[in-house]
């Protein structure tokens, strides 16, 4: 495991190859915070190929760092792929791990992106955190890597703007 800026990364291919185990197929407890999460990264078996990969979580909570109160959002995290896809169970239980972190919506979104683009190195990335509002006000935070490649088929990220969502 190796540590960035933005928390442990994970497995490479030597260890995956050696038969390192993933958190896939294993029972996994939830990480107490996002930086004891580990994400893994597999393979991309399709390397060279430019399509669009992308991870919805619909029910993203993480905690007002001034209020304690919870805080309810949509992550939207669409990447064109290199050498590495996001193993999913591991994103899942890192994206857990903010369940009881304190952050502002910006710190969560944009560190959440960073880390990924960190681990997978993708050819592109990008994240939409879609906010639920907190003291009336929705906040939306977009973060990307650069313009899109040509050719990449992009569709909308597919949340409305706020009104009641």
């Amino acid at each position: 495991m190796t540590q960035t800026p933005h928390g442990p990364t994970s497995h490479t291919t030597e260890t995956l190859q050696l038969g390192t185990p993933l958190h896939l197929g294993q029972a996994s407890a939830l990480p107490a915070s996002p930086e004891q999460a580990v994400l893994d990264r597999v393979p991309n078996p399709h390397q060279g190929t430019s399509y669009l990969a992308r991870f919805t979580c619909p029910e993203f909570t993480s905690i007002c760092p001034v209020t304690g109160q919870p805080d309810f959002g949509i992550l939207v995290i669409d990447y064109l792929p290199g050498a590495w896809l996001v193993e999913s169970k591991s994103l899942k239980l890192y994206l857990g791990a903010f369940r009881n972190h304190g952050a502002f919506h910006e710190d969560c979104t944009v560190g959440i992106g960073k880390r990924l683009v960190d681990l997978l190195e993708p050819e592109w990335f990008r994240i939409g955190g879609y906010w639920y509002p907190r003291g009336g006000i929705p906040i939306d935070v977009f973060w990307q890597t650069g313009k899109p490649p040509e050719g990449l088929w992009l569709p909308d990220q597919g949340v409305a703007p706020y009104r009641g969502r």
